[in-house]
């Protein structure tokens, strides 16, 4: 089931599906790593501020409005 990522739980891992997003946000995602097909885990996410995401071995964190325009559903095998 797709949802947003902004209501992802800590410790869950997803799949990104879509970017719901123009311009040089989506280019930043994508050298970051974030892009459709890409597996991330959720590391913090309380229901406000901030969203930080492990992306291989790497930490970022994303606004709660972009968070709102990445289309996720969880990963094969949780």
């Amino acid at each position: 089931m797709a949802t947003t990522l902004d209501y992802i739980k800590p410790g869950s891992r997803v799949r990104i599906i879509n970017i719901l997003h123009q311009g040089g946000w989506v280019y930043r995602m994508y050298q970051l790593g974030v892009f459709p097909g890409v597996e991330v885990e959720v590391v913090y996410n309380d229901g406000r501020g901030p969203i930080v995401l492990r992306v291989g071995d790497s930490e970022i964190v994303v606004g709660r409005g972009l968070a709102r325009r990445i289309i996720v559903e969880p990963s094969r095998g949780t």
